[in-house]
């Protein structure tokens, strides 16, 4: 086997923790005191994405950051033990805030699938989101003036884009050059493809993120998203911040304009010059105005 690459402490020194949700680990870091603030990931990341964002946060609220089951150091079970889809990435978030936060509002920080999981999740359980922070995501489906973009084609429906991904880490390895305007350093580049680096079986979960992507009616997980999608209204009171970068060749101005639609008093900060990890390309600053918007 092959073995994964070291994680900066430096970039990543939080301590683990592990919830036991449907007989397998779910990693997740848990830090500071104060209102649940849960920050929930998208594909190929993991909680690395969010550490520094769980270091402005924990200051004041405790922040909690999850790794989704077969993704950054959470187990990687066999497609024979666990099932690979959204409705199961939503059931695993509820089983772990009823664990963790039990009977608690929490307030959700959402990115890439993140949206959608989280989203679902919230629509299912309505009484317990606070305040939402989405960046660069979705919870509703493909806007009709949006053509899903080449590489997630490739990786969905054909068995070359399926090997890319399986033999040579396509997907994580292609996100820190293409998901970012500002090259990443080494540390913060190997930090997220480190736990991806392995064997197959470890990027099992970012091939099928990919080919789980429901697209029309006859796919798995298509009337999740709708009802997802038709339940998005009702938080329209909640306090709701949305950070966005421009330059996201997936999540672009497409999805932003139906943010708008759905939520037009939100709180909006977007950034022509920054990519789908916005968090990287505009760290310091959009980590500090979520935190006074949580403050609010």
């Amino acid at each position: 086997m092959v073995e994964r690459a070291q994680i900066s402490k430096t970039e990543y020194p939080y301590s683990p923790n592990f919830a036991d949700i449907g007989g397998h680990k779910m990693h997740y870091v848990d830090q500071g005191q104060g209102r649940p603030v849960v920050m929930i990931h998208g594909n190929p990341s993991w909680s690395f994405y969010y550490r520094n964002l769980i270091r402005a946060v924990s200051k004041d609220h405790r922040a909690i950051a999850v790794d989704h089951i077969g993704c950054g150091l959470s187990d990687r079970p066999s497609e024979e033990d666990y099932d690979y889809t959204l409705e199961q990435r939503v059931d695993d978030l509820g089983e772990f805030l009823d664990q963790i936060v039990p009977d608690e509002k929490v307030d959700l920080v959402l990115h890439d699938w993140g949206g959608m999981i989280g989203m679902a999740w919230a629509v299912q359980n309505p009484e317990r989101l606070g305040r939402l922070v989405l960046l660069n995501t979705a919870a509703f489906h493909l806007p009709e003036s949006k053509r899903l973009p080449f590489s997630l084609w490739l990786t969905r429906n054909t068995g070359l884009g399926a090997m890319l991904v399986n033999r040579f880490n396509a997907f994580s390895r292609g996100a820190v050059m293409f998901c970012v305007t500002d090259k990443m350093s080494k540390e913060v580049a190997q930090g997220y493809t480190a736990p991806y680096d392995g064997g197959p079986e470890d990027r099992l979960a970012t091939l099928r993120f990919v080919q789980d992507i429901p697209l029309k009616p006859e796919d798995q997980g298509y009337d999740l998203v709708s009802d997802t999608e038709a339940g998005l209204s009702q938080f329209s009171d909640r306090p709701i911040f949305i950070g966005w970068g421009h330059k996201d060749f997936v999540f672009d101005r497409h999805f932003l304009a139906r943010w708008k639609e759905i939520y037009p008093d939100a709180e909006y900060l977007e950034y022509p010059e920054a990519g789908h990890y916005v968090l990287e390309d505009r760290n310091d600053e959009l980590c500090r105005e979520i935190s006074r918007f949580l403050e609010s």
